[in-house]
């Protein structure tokens, strides 16, 4: 697959970007990767949502092969081949993979009191770090 057909293929979709990736493309909508195009074919991204409908049509999610087994990606699905030929049905499937796409990125957002915690865990340690130094520099002189 070539830029210029993930373009064409996209059109009723909307406007996407397409970025180098791995051996094929990462395909992004509103700066969220929904889709990758690799040598085996389009995978969209699924979640417990979009899974049924991937499975329903016989799909099967991402796997690739290391020297020691294979490995199974379930968050990027085989698109179905039926929706390279129908490009209204491609466009709803790709809003649902966006959407299982910003999902996904919601979950792995950390929670602020988190984010609170390390950054006074962060600034503790410039302060004792701080401290040493004076320390050190009062001993010096």
């Amino acid at each position: 697959m070539d830029r210029d057909f993930l373009i064409d293929l996209f059109s009723d979709f909307g406007p996407v970007t397409i970025r180098p990736m791995f051996s094929g493309f990462g395909i992004s909508a509103d700066g969220t990767n929904f889709a990758l195009a690799l040598r085996a074919g389009l995978y969209f991204r699924a979640d417990e949502q979009t899974i049924p409908q991937f499975e329903a049509e016989g799909s099967k999610p991402f796997s690739y092969q290391t020297r020691a087994k294979t490995v199974t990606v379930n968050s990027y699905w085989q698109l179905p081949e039926r929706l390279y030929d129908d490009p209204e049905d491609l466009t709803g499937w790709a809003r649902a993979a966006l959407a299982a796409a910003q999902r996904a990125a919601l979950r792995k957002r950390p929670k602020v009191k988190k984010v609170a915690a390390k950054a006074k865990v962060a600034v503790k340690k410039k302060k004792s770090a701080r401290k040493a130094v004076k320390k050190t520099s009062r001993t010096k002189a």
